[in-house]
């Protein structure tokens, strides 16, 4: 900034000599300040002095040029590169945060955040580098016009820098309101996207396109007029001041040229002006319009900050810890849970044993609070009261990673990466890293490698955007084999076997109970006939346990009472 600003009075004090040679040059060959260099240049006559200052004119100009094309070249690097960084560091300390924090706002917001917001504030970073760099230039100009003309030059800036304060004045809360427009309606352009991409199958049956498209309007044509508006705030002043500028210089003209040898005097010192007020004016567009750029996003740098202030966890970039030790059982004790102050309890003072090698399963009406109790067990919920004990250790912060370390999960909707079979089973490792023979095992083992085996490319088959190309069945099979690739000694299933026929599903349950004792199972089902084989039941309803029983003594003690439990596979304990 500071060599572009003196490669700027460079080119303005090359401009008098060189405009004085053409009009009088015996005035500048008989100048004191001007004779070591015609000595040193061996002239002899003024009218060799034409040559040598166009030259230098000419590579001052050059040079004022380059060091501005490399100036708006650094702008732009930093720039970008500290994007890159808010970026990068938004997205990891969205990573890092508790499920509760997800769950409780929409991705919509972080996507934004990400992608479109954080765009804004490298536009601000931009902004500002070049407002800096525009008071540096126009306060080397200034100088440089100074000493040409006092009066002229503090006239020219002060008429000029008066109009630009007057449209400031006008326009800032205007560009603040843009500003948190676009902030807004960005964040509603990219909800509205993936809920209609998202729910593409319910839209095209439903026949809903208008209403989707509707929707999408209503976001971004508030969007592109505040940005338009924002736009044309930035650039539209100058259009004005460059007429004024011009006017200002033909009176300067008519007044100079009214006085004693005026036209010899008038022209280097308006071609000094013209020059000066070539450079001056852009610069103060620039200032202006960098100013304007920073007040219409200051709502997005607002949110881009919110987000950069996530609190990152002390293990955050650490390797993964090692499994705390589990040997006996899990904990329950006089838990309960609330998704916030507002809401109700969904458990109560909840106690419940679950030895290791056990089986588990979990029973009760929707809202019964089956899903946050298993989200409790996995680490990714705190209770609100009571404690999480494993092997008799409360499960805390510190140690929440470590305990995670011996669960894998399988939910009902299987999230799968538009990648590989193999990748999406060893989700979350390097392919450079991936044990091709553990992929293999985890597959037979969830009865899915004799389809796989029947593709073309295998385990290099691409499944698509969360697994488009299979179907409910494969993509949960996919989800099982992910958990068994883990080799994790705990896995929980959420309903995870809603999407497989009875016979696929029995012979699944029968693989993965033949896995071993050291095995914990926990499971949600959606047929009470998944259930069969634990060795426990738990019912839950009104915030606890109801009762605990074998499958055989809750179907008994349903029968006795009159009742008959579902037992059809194609009914549901729900």
């Amino acid at each position: 900034m500071i060599a572009a600003s003196f490669a700027e009075i460079l080119s303005l004090g090359a401009v008098l000599p060189f405009l004085a040679v053409l009009t009088d040059p015996n005035r500048i060959f008989q100048l004191p300040a001007t004779q070591p260099f015609i000595k040193i240049l061996g002239i002899t006559a003024p009218d060799q002095l034409l040559k040598p200052l166009a030259i230098t004119f000419g590579l001052a100009a050059l040079i004022s040029g380059s060091m501005r094309l490399l100036l708006m070249w650094a702008n732009n690097r930093l720039s970008f590169a500290a994007g890159a960084d808010l970026s990068i560091s938004i997205y990891r300390r969205t990573l890092y945060q508790p499920y509760a924090v997800h769950a409780a706002r929409n991705s919509s917001e972080v996507i934004n955040g990400i992608s479109s917001k954080t765009g804004n504030v490298i536009n601000i970073i931009q902004q500002v580098m070049i407002l800096i760099s525009a008071t540096i230039m126009l306060i080397s100009i200034l100088i440089a016009l100074l000493t040409l003309d006092t009066v002229i030059a503090l006239s020219a800036f002060g008429g000029f820098g008066l109009i630009y304060a007057v449209i400031i004045l006008f326009t800032r809360k205007r560009q603040y309101n843009n500003g948190k427009c676009i902030a807004r309606e960005s964040t509603q352009v990219i909800k509205s996207l993936q809920e209609g991409l998202g729910g593409i199958r319910d839209v095209l049956i439903d026949k809903s396109q208008s209403v989707y498209c509707q929707i999408y309007r209503n976001a971004d044509l508030p969007l592109r007029r505040a940005q338009g508006n924002s736009s044309f705030i930035s650039a539209a002043p100058r259009y004005g001041i460059e007429a004024l500028g011009m006017m200002l210089i033909a009176l300067l003209a008519y007044v100079l040229a009214r006085q004693p040898d005026g036209i010899a005097k008038a022209i280097p010192v308006l071609g000094a002006l013209a020059l000066g007020a070539q450079r001056l004016l852009p610069i103060l567009q620039q200032a202006y319009g960098a100013w304007s750029s920073i007040q219409g996003n200051q709502v997005s740098l607002q949110d881009t900050l919110a987000l950069l202030d996530q609190p990152l966890p002390d293990d955050a970039g650490q390797p993964v810890p090692d499994p705390i030790a589990f040997s006996r059982q899990i904990d329950l004790k006089n838990l309960s849970f609330r998704y916030s102050p507002e809401t109700p309890y969904v458990l109560n003072k909840l106690n419940l044993s679950i030895p290791k090698g056990g089986s588990i399963g979990f029973m009760g009406l929707t809202g019964s609070g089956k899903s946050t109790l298993l989200d409790i067990v996995m680490g990714l919920l705190q209770p609100t009261d009571g404690t999480l004990n494993i092997d008799g250790e409360p499960i805390i912060t510190s140690n929440n990673g470590a305990w995670q370390a011996h669960i894998a999960h399988v939910p009902q909707a299987i999230f799968l990466a538009d990648s590989t079979i193999e990748e999406n089973i060893a989700f979350g490792v390097h392919t450079t890293k991936i044990d091709h023979k553990r992929v293999q095992q985890a597959a037979k083992k969830a009865q899915i490698a004799d389809i796989i085996e029947t593709w073309p490319k295998k385990y290099q088959t691409f499944v698509g955007e969360r697994g488009i190309r299979l179907s409910g069945g494969q993509r949960q099979r996919i989800g099982i084999a992910r958990a068994l690739y883990k080799q994790a000694d705990v896995i929980i299933f959420d309903e995870a076997t809603s999407a497989l026929d009875n016979e696929t599903e029995q012979t699944v349950m029968q693989s993965i109970e033949d896995l071993g004792k050291d095995l914990t199972i926990l499971i949600i089902a959606h047929r009470l006939t998944t259930l069969k084989n634990c060795d426990q039941i738990v019912e839950l309803g009104d915030g606890g346990i109801k009762r605990i029983g074998t499958y055989n003594e809750i179907v008994s003690k349903e029968t006795k009472n009159g009742r008959a439990y579902p037992l059809s596979n194609q009914q549901s304990v729900n």
